[in-house]
């Protein structure tokens, strides 16, 4: 791929934003029990975080990925350190899944075994991996029923990690509760609603990428079958034209006094559903999955993001519903479709202008108009934080230079680029 002949922001500084960023957020960890570290939420906090959305598991891939990126061990040595206090937290997790529990962990201990060849680590992940089989009731893990909390993420998190058989095992209840509908089929999140949630996060879609991933993984093709029922779903609830692509949150709205039915970032809206039409490409060859991933993107690029249009509206630079997660899809079109840099580098010079910068290093802080302050005490984590936005950043830099376009650790539900 050609390197862009310019950018709005020199790459150089947004490289060094990004040593910024790895400063604030090395120098915020905690050191715990037999020389390992770990990280809380928020620096103010006092309770340690191990999840992959907001705590330590989520900070491993972007040390991994500083690691590859600048060859400094320093880096390496901290993830290592980091895989000690995750070992620790496996038998003291509550949580199952993915984003907030032991299938994360396991997750981030895998790519440090794999990676770094630590054995402790690979140790820790089967650990781990087996107390999430032994916690199932044969239909699910807990109240969460969807990618972030329950199955999909479970199942998704397995096949990664290496144990496709608890994948599939994760997986088969959405065969037996999936609710037929006028155009194919969905899911409640949770028991006890009347809402159904559409998108990637906690919505239907984020079931129909783990469905499709691991039945293509596994030669399941009901699993396959089941996930093109699910994405019809969405696909028939669409607005925006035929040029673009917009569903909303959910039907009927969840907690409409708190959640706003239109959304466009990774969570729920169109740059999340982009990331599984890209996944149904691979899975099927059919021309429709990236004709409607290229409607995802024409939504977004003319929803007026990253400006703060009006009180509410994209307040958040973070991976998970905000700029970086953007950001992260932008540079997957940049790479497979040779896309212009034109709306990279608007996210970036956005990344660029919002960070706050002294002597601990760079962070980012979100914004809320309907708290006081508004400006929010900056997060370490992969969802609001550093090790998100980072992570992005890095990449980005990679592809401006002309570099490898893949990252030191594939997010799972973020499909490897073709190249």
């Amino acid at each position: 791929m050609t390197a862009p002949e310019t950018t709005v922001v020199a790459v150089d500084e947004v490289e060094d934003l990004a040593v910024e960023g790895l400063r604030w957020l090395t120098g915020a960890a905690r050191e715990a029990v037999g020389g390992g570290l770990a990280w809380t939420t928020r620096p103010s906090d006092d309770t340690l975080d191990p999840m992959l959305y907001s705590g330590t598991a989520g900070i491993v891939p972007v040390l991994l990925e500083a690691w590859r990126h600048f060859g400094d061990d320093a880096y390496a040595d901290t993830a290592l350190r980091a895989a000690r206090s995750l070992a620790d937290s496996v038998d003291g997790t509550d949580d199952d899944s993915l984003y907030f529990g032991r299938t994360g962990i396991a997750l981030a201990l895998r790519a440090v075994h794999d990676q770094l060849g630590d054995p402790a680590a690979g140790a820790a992940a089967d650990r781990a991996l087996a107390r999430v089989r032994s916690r199932f009731d044969g239909t699910r893990w807990g109240v969460l029923f969807e990618l972030m909390g329950g199955n999909a993420g479970i199942g998704l998190g397995a096949l990664v990690a290496g144990d496709a058989e608890l994948a599939v095992l994760a997986l088969e209840p959405y065969l037996r509760t999936a609710e037929q509908t006028p155009a194919g089929v969905q899911w409640a999140h949770r028991p006890g609603i009347d809402a159904r949630l559409h998108h990637i996060s906690h919505g239907t879609l984020g079931i129909v990428l783990s469905l499709a991933r691991v039945g293509r993984a596994t030669g399941r093709e009901d699993l396959v079958e089941l996930a093109l029922a699910g994405a019809a779903d969405v696909v028939a609830r669409a607005e925006a034209g035929p040029e673009g692509f917009l569903v909303p949150h959910s039907t009927p709205q969840f907690l409409p006094e708190a959640i706003e039915p239109i959304s466009y970032g990774w969570c729920h809206g169109p740059a999340g559903d982009a990331q599984v039409f890209r996944l149904l490409r691979d899975v099927t060859a059919d021309p429709v999955w990236p004709a409607l991933a290229d409607r995802c993107w024409h939504t977004v690029t003319h929803s007026g993001l990253p400006q703060r249009l009006r009180p509410g509206f994209w307040d958040n630079n973070g991976r998970c519903c905000g700029s970086a997660g953007v950001l992260a899809l932008a540079c997957d079109r940049l790479v497979e479709q040779q896309d212009p840099y034109d709306f990279a580098n608007v996210l970036v010079t956005d990344l660029v202008a919002r960070a706050v910068r002294d002597t601990d290093g760079a962070r980012w802080s979100n914004f809320e108009h309907r708290a006081t302050p508004s400006d929010l005490e900056p997060c370490t984590g992969w969802a609001m934080g550093n090790a998100g936005i980072v992570r992005e950043l890095l990449r980005f830099v990679r592809l401006s230079r002309g570099g490898d376009p893949r990252y030191a650790f594939t997010w799972p539900d973020q499909p490897p680029v073709r190249t």
